[in-house]
């Protein structure tokens, strides 16, 4: 049951995402106007008849075509440093960022439609989930008709497998990102966990490393096209088949863009005390069954055993204390070292750099020979299930490239099967 403290909840901003919010806003007008839920007391049918499924369709067709040439106007003045005006979508979605590609929406909800039947519902509006569906085929549709494309890079709790647990040999993840690699495509694993050594990352993807080590299909110039990037953007890992856990470290001087390499240890350790007060703080005055974990380049909260969860509430709670002290901090205030503070869903942390760094990192490492030494964020897609405003570290990849916002590893398969159709038709 949906009560009204879980319905008020939802609703707060730092939960909301306000692009499709408002899509979803438009979509409820037609929705209101044609889904005449009295057709079922009338003898219509429970989803009523060929026609009003066909009128809702054709009105949400002509909104989301319209929503389609406002991004078409936005990328042009984006793309327009002459032009000192706002598009006419920025002041409608005053947080709306860049966008790399067009977006083919009507096409998009088209094939969503004849998915998930959202013409043909009476009582249920297009919902926050289908216009996040709509958008990712629009994005996919954008990056292999549009363009080609070079990387993907992924989250990997809830994105690639369940949250907590690793990467197994029979997850039906693994062979999609082997096809992508057969086709040349780069892949990135960037995530949020830490670690500093290989084993710990070969113990959370062993699946893939493995598969892709014993693989007789892949040349060694795709094995080599993989690469994990730990922390958001600390630690770097490419695929060693001659390694024992099949990752060799990447030493930082190799990897680190101009910009990482000026920031300075001193002014990340002050944030990282920083943060550290705040979040003892948090573990006081919430009473909450935590304890602190410090690392060279994080330092968060986790469960003081595994068994115990944190209530999701007081993890947010957290995340948006810290995030509001460390911005308002001299350090924070500096903008010398970019930060991020995420909920991971068990635990909180607070990482030098964010996953904006980490997707720039695979551009560089894979771009070096390309035309700018970096691979553009049009022929980028970044996939993974955090992009809410504030305590989601998925959010800020939208800066740097395409993106995806999937639910669950299930989302993924899902959305790397509707691509490999598109890259398949692209190349026949």
């Amino acid at each position: 049951m949906t009560t009204r403290y879980r319905v008020e909840y939802a609703l707060k901003t730092h939960r909301r995402d306000q692009f499709i919010e408002w899509i979803k806003g438009l979509l409820a007008v037609p929705f209101v106007l044609y889904s005449q839920p009295q057709g079922v007391f009338e003898g219509q049918g429970i989803h009523g008849s060929p026609q009003t499924r066909d009128e809702a369709h054709r009105r949400y067709s002509e909104i989301l075509r319209d929503v389609e040439l406002m991004i078409d106007d936005h990328i042009a003045i984006q793309n327009d440093p002459e032009n000192p005006f706002p598009s006419k979508l920025k002041l409608l979605v005053p947080p709306i960022g860049p966008f790399f590609t067009r977006l083919p929406l009507e096409a998009a909800f088209k094939f969503q439609d004849r998915k998930r039947y959202i013409s043909s519902r009476r009582f249920v509006s297009p919902s926050f989930n289908d216009v996040r569906l709509i958008l990712n085929s629009a994005q996919i549709m954008a990056v292999t008709t549009y363009g080609t494309l070079q990387l993907a890079t992924f989250d990997g709790d809830v994105t690639l497998y369940g949250d907590g647990e690793s990467l197994e040999p029979n997850s039906p993840v693994i062979p999609r990102l082997m096809d992508l690699l057969r086709k040349n495509v780069k892949i990135g694993i960037v995530t949020a966990a830490g670690y500093t050594t290989a084993d710990r990352y070969h113990g959370r993807l062993h699946g893939l490393l493995d598969a892709i080590a014993n693989s007789a299909e892949l040349t060694p110039s795709q094995k080599q096209n993989l690469v994990v990037m730990g922390g958001e953007a600390n630690y770097l890992f490419e695929f060693s088949a001659d390694s024992p856990h099949l990752l060799a470290p990447v030493p930082r001087s190799r990897w680190l863009t101009p910009e990482m390499a000026n920031w300075d240890e001193r002014d990340i350790a002050e944030l990282l005390d920083v943060a550290e007060a705040a979040l003892l703080d948090c573990i006081k005055s919430l009473n909450l069954p935590a304890t602190l974990m410090r690392k060279d380049r994080a330092v968060g909260i986790i469960p003081i055993t595994p068994d115990i969860r944190i209530p999701r509430e007081s993890l947010e709670e957290t995340v948006l204390v810290v995030q509001k002290i460390l911005e308002l901090s001299s350090a924070g205030r500096s903008r010398r070292v970019p930060f991020c503070a995420f909920n991971g869903g068990r635990d909180v942390f607070v990482d030098i750099g964010d996953k904006s760094w980490g997707v720039t990192v695979c551009q560089r490492w894979f771009g070096a020979n390309a035309p700018g030494g970096i691979i553009k964020g049009e022929n980028t897609l970044h996939v993974g299930d955090q992009f809410l405003s504030a305590g989601a570290n998925d959010f800020r990849a939208r800066s740097v490239g395409t993106t995806a916002w999937i639910a669950s590893p299930a989302e993924t398969v899902e959305l790397l099967d509707e691509l490999a159709e598109l890259m398949g038709k692209k190349m026949s």
